[in-house]
C-alpha cells in the first residue's frame, strides 16, 4: 500500500513539473517595458518619477521553491518592489513573498559586495509587496495580508513578518490608480472582456479572439495585441488550462487519500458497509461516489 501511495504522489509531482513550464503570464507581458512599469509604480505610490533609468528590474526568472516565478520585481529609490498578479484567491501570498524577498535580498547583498559579518550595519532597500488581484471573489479596493495570520499560535511579536498590500484591479475598482495608469486600466478591461465573451461563446478560444479584436478596435493594449496576438491568446488559454489542471490534481489527490484510508480500514477487517457510511459522513460523498472509492 505504501508503495502505491508513494508511486501515486511521484506521478502527481511529475505532472506538476511538466505543466509548470508555461510562458510568462499576460501581466508580465503588459508591464515588460520599464516605461509602463514606472507608470504603474507612480500610480500606486502617488510619485512622479520620469526617468526610466531610476528603475532596475530584478525579477526572479526561476525560483527553486515549488518551481514558481515571481511576476515583477524592481528597485527604485530606497524601495525593493515585488508586484504579483493573482486571478485566484491565495491566502499564502505573504509566505511566497517572504521566500521571494529572501532570494532578492541575497542577490542584492552579493551584487553590491556587502558583508553580513562586518561590524558595520548594512543598509538595505525597503521591501514593498503589492498583489494585483482580479479574480471573481469579492474584495475591497485595498486590503492587507500578513504572514503572521498563518502562524499556528500568535502572541506578541514574532521574529518574522511579511505584509502584502492587495489591490483589486477588476474593472470599476481603484479608479484613482486606474486613471493614473492607463496600462493597468486597459489590462483590467481586457480581462473583463474575455470573461464577458466566455459567457456567450461555447469556445474559449473564440471568446479570447473576440476580446482581442474588441480591444484592438478600442485601442486597448492595441500595441501588444496587434504585434503579439498569437502569443497573448496562447498565454491566456494556457492560464485557463493550468487552472483546470490544478483543480484536477486536487480532486485526484483527494481520491488517492480516500482510497488509502479504505485500504487501511480493510486491513483492520472493518466491513465495507461501515466504511461506506464513514466515507459518506466524513467526505460528503453520495452512494455512487462512495461505491466507486470502494472499488479499488
Amino acid at each position: 500500500m505504501k508503495f502505491r501511495i508513494r508511486y501515486g504522489l511521484q506521478a502527481v509531482f511529475r505532472r506538476i513539473h511538466i505543466n509548470r513550464q508555461y510562458k510568462d503570464r499576460l501581466f508580465r507581458m503588459v508591464f515588460r517595458r520599464k516605461r509602463e512599469l514606472l507608470d504603474l509604480y507612480n500610480a500606486v505610490n502617488g510619485t512622479e518619477y520620469t526617468n526610466v533609468d531610476d528603475l532596475t528590474v530584478i525579477t526572479i526568472d526561476d525560483v527553486i521553491y515549488l518551481g514558481m516565478k515571481n511576476d515583477i520585481a524592481f528597485l527604485i529609490g530606497c524601495d525593493m518592489n515585488l508586484y504579483e498578479h493573482q486571478s485566484s484567491w491565495n491566502p499564502n501570498m505573504p509566505l511566497r513573498g517572504l521566500l521571494y524577498f529572501a532570494d532578492m535580498l541575497r542577490g542584492y547583498i552579493e551584487k553590491n559586495g556587502l558583508d553580513i559579518y562586518s561590524s558595520g550595519k548594512i543598509k538595505l532597500p525597503v521591501p514593498r509587496y503589492i498583489i494585483f488581484y482580479n479574480g471573481t471573489r469579492e474584495a475591497p479596493d485595498k486590503s492587507e495580508m500578513r504572514l503572521s495570520d498563518s502562524f499556528m499560535e500568535y502572541a506578541g511579536e514574532a521574529a518574522l513578518e511579511c505584509r502584502a498590500v492587495l489591490l483589486n484591479i477588476n474593472k470599476g475598482h481603484n479608479k484613482k490608480i486606474m486613471d493614473k495608469c492607463k496600462r493597468l486600466s486597459d489590462y483590467a478591461y481586457f480581462i473583463q472582456a474575455v470573461r464577458d465573451f466566455a459567457v456567450k461563446e461555447q469556445s474559449l478560444e473564440k471568446a479570447v479572439s473576440l476580446a482581442v479584436e474588441e480591444c484592438i478596435e478600442k485601442d486597448i493594449l492595441a500595441d501588444i495585441l496587434r504585434k503579439n496576438r498569437a502569443e497573448v491568446m496562447n498565454v491566456v488559454l494556457t492560464s485557463y488550462n493550468v487552472k483546470q489542471h490544478n483543480q484536477t490534481l486536487k480532486r485526484e489527490g483527494r481520491e488517492e487519500g480516500i482510497r488509502a484510508m479504505v485500504e487501511v480500514c480493510r486491513e483492520l477487517d472493518i466491513p465495507d458497509a461501515i466504511i461506506k457510511e464513514k466515507l459518506k459522513e466524513k467526505f460528503n460523498l453520495n452512494d455512487m461516489d462512495a461505491d466507486r472509492m470502494l472499488d479499488n
